[in-house]
C-alpha cells in the first residue's frame, strides 16, 4: 500500500508541480501499479458549474456579495440531499435548491433547478484532464464512480478524451457517494478489492473519507481548490490530473 505524501516533480502546461512533501516518519512508498483506477466525475474530471449557474439565476434575489455563502449552503444540502435513501438526480437538484431558498428567505424556482440538471451533460472536462488520462488510459482500466444519472454520465465522459473500461453512476448503485454501498456496487461489479485499487477524487467529503474506511490501496487528491487538503485522507496530493501519470509510474 502506498504511504502517505509521496514525492513526485511533474511538468505540465509550462508548469512544474510537486506532490506534497512526506512526513519525516513515513516510510518511502513501494511502487504501486493498481488493477483499476477509479475516478469522481464531477469536479475532479469535469468542471463542476454548480455555483456558475447559480450566481447567474440568483442575482435577481440575492446581492452580488453574499451569492458566494448562498452557493456553499447549496452545496452542503445537496451533501445533506445524498445521505438518504436514493432518489433520482433531478430531485436532488431541486429538494436542496428548495431547502437553501428557504433558509435564505427568497422565492425558489423550479425551472432554475431543472436548467441545472439538463445542462450538466454538456460540462466539459478540466484542460489538464485529456492530457493526462490519454497517458494511463491504455495501460491501466479506468473507472468512474459518479454521483449521475445513466443518461447524464455517457455524455461527459464522452468528452474525456481516454477509453474507460467501466462508468458506474449512483443509479446503478441505488446510493451515492459518500455511501459505502456505492463503492460496494463498483467492488461487485468490478470483482476487485478495494486494497488492489487507487482511488481519485478532488472532494474529501464525497470520496476520500469513504476511500479510506474501504481501505483503498492508495487515494489520490486533486487539489481544485473547492476543498481543503487533509493529509489523513489522502495518500498523494496533486495539483490537476497532468500529474496522474508520475504517481503510478508512467
Amino acid at each position: 500500500m502506498f504511504r502517505r505524501a509521496h514525492v513526485v516533480m511533474c511538468l505540465s502546461h509550462g508548469r512544474q508541480a510537486a506532490l506534497q512533501e512526506p512526513a519525516k516518519d513515513d516510510q518511502p512508498m513501494p511502487n504501486f501499479r493498481p488493477k483499476y483506477i477509479s475516478f469522481d466525475c464531477y469536479g475532479t474530471l469535469t468542471r463542476f458549474r454548480m455555483t456558475e449557474m447559480a450566481t447567474a439565476f440568483m442575482a435577481d434575489r440575492i446581492d452580488a456579495e453574499k451569492l458566494p455563502a448562498f452557493c456553499k449552503d447549496w452545496s452542503a444540502y445537496r451533501f445533506d440531499q445524498v445521505m438518504g435513501d436514493w432518489q433520482p438526480y433531478q430531485e436532488v437538484i431541486r429538494n436542496s435548491l428548495r431547502r437553501t431558498c428557504k433558509k435564505w428567505g427568497v422565492a425558489y424556482n423550479e425551472a432554475d433547478a431543472d436548467a441545472v440538471y439538463n445542462t450538466v451533460p454538456t460540462w466539459g472536462p478540466h484542460d489538464d484532464v485529456v492530457g493526462g488520462l490519454s497517458k494511463i488510459g491504455d495501460k491501466i482500466p479506468l473507472v468512474i464512480l459518479s454521483n449521475a444519472m445513466n443518461d447524464q454520465i455517457h455524455h461527459n465522459v464522452g468528452m474525456l478524451g481516454a477509453p474507460f473500461h467501466a462508468v458506474y453512476t449512483a443509479q446503478m448503485a441505488q446510493a451515492y457517494k459518500p455511501r459505502m454501498q456505492a463503492f460496494e456496487y463498483m467492488f461487485d461489479q468490478l470483482g476487485a478489492n478495494p486494497e488492489d485499487m487507487m482511488h481519485v477524487s478532488s472532494s474529501f467529503r464525497y470520496d476520500q473519507n469513504t476511500a479510506t474506511d474501504l481501505h483503498f490501496g492508495c487515494r489520490v487528491f486533486v487539489g481544485r481548490g473547492h476543498e481543503p487538503s487533509n493529509p489523513f485522507y489522502r495518500d498523494v496530493e496533486i495539483p490537476h490530473i497532468g500529474c496522474l501519470p508520475a504517481v503510478v509510474g508512467l
